[in-house]
């Protein structure tokens, strides 16, 4: 059945002449209406009786196959494929994106430091004012001064000290700093070392020759491989490599100076190959100090920043700014393996809680 939905206008109320009236047409709906309604009845009772029919030994297997296979579907939509790239490629596809001071820079608008733009200061200040109007104003001079004065400062800034994205004016200044400067949590990753190392080498395990095991990232660099398997990127828990290291990201959760709640904050394993050296750069912000506990530390690796030479050391941190100029390089023999550390960025111990509170509120990640 068709039914010709009527169109009548202002200045002609006549129907056609041949058009079946409303009447009608409602008559022969309201009729295949019961049809449908009895044959999916009929339908209904069938597949009932058909379930009566079989016996309970069927009912059984046709019910395990329904749970495999709601367990396949969630099982295939919770997990990603695998994807393994070979070295080469890597450096391949850095290379034709674009780096920059030793990283390869993502472009998203949403990473506060790859996406440099002009409203940067703008937003910052928007930010700020919402959390005052929030909160307080109490202790943002130094913060409102910054960003109200950032330009001046990152341009002005000796070469040696330049952060990419955010400085806060009137922080001491230094390349290094002693364990004293976070000594709770120095302490506490270094009583938890064997932890850590233990589930780095069950990660480091998947590692061959050809291919970037899952959760693994690299890092252009002028010479060697550097790699990174993040628990906290730019602020953001990563869930599926926190689920490989449990102990070592409920760790985390015990440091009282861990920046985990703003884009500056991240923790990872970082590993350094034999002949490798990462190109020097500056960090993003002078805010936070940098946590390098060493877990692998073979002969002729050192951290130079500032122009300041250290070398890393089992079992013990070491405190710098990256927003200083710095390099890394492991100049060590093939079979010595290659250098790891967990790292962990920690707030500078000259930020005052209430600036900590709106830094977070205003480097939120995704704000």
């Amino acid at each position: 059945m068709v039914w010709v939905p009527l169109s009548p206008t202002s200045s002609d109320h006549r129907a056609p002449l041949h058009a079946p009236s409303i009447t009608t047409m409602s008559l022969e709906w309201l009729m295949d209406w019961s049809w449908s309604l009895d044959g999916l009845r009929d339908f209904i009772a069938t597949a009932i009786q058909s379930f009566r029919d079989c016996d309970a030994t069927a009912l059984v297997a046709v019910a395990c196959l329904l749970v495999l296979f709601v367990w396949y579907c969630y099982h295939v939509g919770r997990e990603q494929p695998r994807a393994y790239a070979t070295v080469n490629a890597l450096m391949q596809s850095a290379e034709a994106n674009g780096v920059q001071n030793g990283f390869v820079y993502c472009h998203s608008p949403e990473c506060v430091r790859c996406s440099h733009h002009d409203g940067l200061n703008q937003k910052l200040y928007h930010n700020l004012q919402e959390y005052a109007k929030r909160y307080s104003w109490s202790g943002m001079g130094r913060i409102h001064k910054g960003i109200r004065e950032q330009g001046r400062y990152l341009n002005s800034r000796p070469s040696i000290q330049k952060p990419e994205v955010f400085f806060l004016p009137d922080l001491p200044t230094t390349p290094y700093f002693s364990r004293d400067a976070q000594k709770h949590d120095v302490e506490l990753l270094e009583r938890n070392f064997q932890t850590i190392l233990c589930e780095f080498e069950t990660l480091y395990k998947a590692f061959s020759n050809c291919s970037l095991p899952q959760g693994w990232k690299m890092n252009s660099t002028p010479s060697g491989e550097w790699f990174t398997f993040y628990l906290v990127n730019q602020g953001m828990c990563v869930p599926r490599n926190c689920r490989r290291c449990p102990r070592t990201y409920r760790l985390l959760g015990s440091l009282r100076t861990c920046i985990g709640n703003n884009v500056f904050g991240n923790a990872c394993i970082s590993v350094l190959s034999p002949g490798t050296v990462i190109a020097e750069h500056y960090g993003p912000t002078n805010i936070r100090i940098r946590c390098h506990l060493g877990l692998k530390t073979p002969s002729n690796c050192e951290l130079v920043v500032g122009g300041e030479p250290q070398c890393w050391a089992e079992g013990r941190c070491l405190l710098f700014d990256d927003s200083f100029l710095h390099t890394a390089f492991h100049e060590g023999a093939p079979e010595e393996g290659p250098r790891v550390v967990f790292m962990v960025d920690l707030w500078h111990p000259n930020v005052a809680a209430a600036e900590r509170q709106a830094l977070d509120f205003i480097f939120a990640p995704g704000r």
